[in-house]
């Protein structure tokens, strides 16, 4: 909606986008034009699919429709807006100014734009439901039945796919299977009266199965609560044909519990006020090199950002999009601190306890740099000025990731309903040195709501860090094992060398690093029970205009 335009006219407004890699705007969609009017509400909507580990950036611009050219220049510009599609859907609705062409901020007289987030519905409910069998035909020779159940779906074409198979039960005539969760959208495509064939099989190792019996159904039978006991008979084909009426069935199948139960996703808990808090910390070992070297991964060149820094601004430009405050802690291990200079595996790198925040992610990459200035400046004259003074802290060691996802920990425990989820980035050179503190720490963590995101910079060997990402076999320490995977890990040199011209490191970096919060995050609701709250139904969060933006 366009607010207090000059005067009246045909206003439409066009949105742009910048694809991945591409640093140039896109035209994406045109609205319809409203007529004679100053406040505007655009009945076309723009679908745009949205993925948390980038950031697209969306740019708004409104003009007053003057003839049926499609050429924009044959049209008069009203103002343009700008801002990323992380930032509507944190926020829900936001009120953006309307700058005129070429300035740098938003104008009142200019009006405003007012754009809304809404998932499209698809069907957002799953089925839960658990199956048991009685008096199942014997089909062994040697012993009873190794049963399970095929669920298949009805197509339009009135032949039948599968969309789920059990676990197979073995040696019983009365099985009781596992609860099974299917989405509706997979069930049934969202029609309860589609018809569902479940047929039961007795699995054979030859991989030719013996069919026991099958039965029809659709969802709107299964769930219909006057129907206390859904028993359904198991029927064979072959035997029905042959016996006929003195054919009673192959067993019997029940139902034993059926529920619809809403699948939230990661966009309905943002909607809902979740905020997403990132803690940055960073390697201050020795492996790094002395930070006035050239070859230092620590160093800082005017113009060119460092691996460390690509890392920092990779994750914090997305992340911050979801923390309302934009403050965050960043912690430093692995360095020599005044004044005794004890090895520190814990430490605030801006050196304030009373305020170890920094402010968005600028913040976060001048607070680094400046601690890298006070390395460098140790290293250079510690000679000369050892003397008189107590260096500021130096490059040391060993590599200790416990001690920071601990210290993540103790947060995240505080905030066990679902209101905050903890991201950790380690931006680290070395290998692991204490990997059984570090993995018990992980395994203590992944009950907590928070994820841990190991970014592997320089050439050393990092395999002990792909066994902290339990992608493949779930992470153990001290008798107990992980409740969920919360740990990725990238090695930075991949992102690099793997990359596409013309696409930026941090872009792929991002993508590689963040690709599974959303997972993780729904992973942790779920298994805690946690709904979203409802939307924030407030006035549109107003968002000043992105500088970063104004050029197309």
């Amino acid at each position: 909606m366009c607010k207090d335009l000059v005067s009246k006219s045909d206003p439409m407004c066009v949105t742009f986008v910048r694809p991945f890699g591409n640093t140039n705007w896109v035209e994406y969609h045109r609205t319809e034009t409203v007529t004679n009017s100053h406040d505007p509400d655009f009945v076309s909507k723009v679908h745009m699919m949205y993925r948390f580990e980038e950031q697209q950036p969306i740019r708004f611009e409104i003009y007053d429709i003057d003839s049926s050219s499609t050429n924009l220049r044959d049209h008069q510009f009203l103002g343009w807006a700008s801002c990323t599609l992380g930032q509507i859907i944190s926020k829900g609705t936001v009120k953006l100014p309307l700058c005129s062409q070429g300035t740098e901020s938003g104008d009142t007289k200019h009006g405003f734009l007012i754009v809304a987030a809404e998932e499209l519905s698809s069907l957002k409910d799953e089925a839960i439901m658990t199956f048991s069998g009685q008096k199942l035909d014997k089909k062994d020779f040697f012993g009873k039945s190794d049963p399970f159940l095929e669920i298949f779906k009805a197509t339009e074409s009135g032949n039948y796919v599968l969309v789920h198979r059990t676990e197979v039960i073995k040696n019983t005539l009365n099985p009781v299977w596992k609860e099974v969760c299917i989405p509706v959208r997979k069930l049934c495509n969202g029609d309860y009266e589609r018809s569902l064939k479940i047929v039961c099989y007795d699995w054979n190792s030859s991989g030719s199965h013996s069919l026991i019996g099958e039965f029809s159904t659709n969802v709107r039978e299964m769930q219909d609560e006057s129907l206390k006991q859904k028993v359904f008979t198991c029927v064979n084909p072959h035997y029905l044909a042959r016996k006929k009426e003195s054919y009673k069935g192959s067993g019997q199948i029940t139902l034993n519990k059926f529920v619809l139960k809403p699948i939230y996703t990661f966009m309905d808990y943002i909607k809902g006020g979740t905020q997403i808090n990132c803690t940055f910390a960073i390697d201050f070992t020795a492996s790094n090199g002395p930070p006035y070297s050239s070859e230092s991964l620590h160093y800082i060149c005017p113009g060119r950002m460092n691996c460390y820094e690509q890392a920092i601004m990779s994750v914090g430009s997305i992340v911050e999009d979801y923390d309302s405050d934009k403050q965050f802690p960043v912690l430093g291990f692995g360095a020599r601190l005044p004044p005794d200079g004890r090895v520190s595996h814990e430490f605030f790198v801006n050196f304030s306890t009373e305020s170890p925040f920094c402010s968005r992610v600028q913040g976060v990459l001048e607070a680094y740099q400046n601690c890298i200035r006070y390395l460098r400046f140790t290293y250079l004259q510690i000679f000369i000025l050892l003397k008189f003074f107590s260096p500021q802290v130096q490059l040391s060691g060993p590599t200790n990731f416990a001690p920071v996802i601990r210290h993540v920990s103790k947060f995240a425990a505080s905030f066990a309903d679902g209101s905050n989820y903890f991201i950790l980035l380690i931006i680290t050179d070395g290998v692991i040195t204490d990997m059984a503190e570090t993995s018990k720490a992980i395994v203590e963590a992944s009950m907590l709501p928070m994820s841990v995101i190991i970014v592997g910079v320089g050439n050393a060997d990092f395999e002990e860090m792909e066994k902290l990402d339990g992608d493949t076999v779930a992470l153990s320490a001290g008798g107990r094992r992980a409740t969920r995977d919360i740990v990725q890990f990238v090695p930075y040199d991949r992102c690099i060398h793997t990359g596409t011209a013309g696409i930026h490191p941090t872009e792929i970096l991002a993508r590689e690093v963040l690709a599974e919060i959303p997972y993780q995050f729904i992973e942790y609701m779920k298994m805690h029970g946690i709904v979203p709250k409802p939307p924030n139904t407030s006035s549109p969060f107003y968002l000043p205009p992105d500088l970063d933006m104004m050029v197309r």
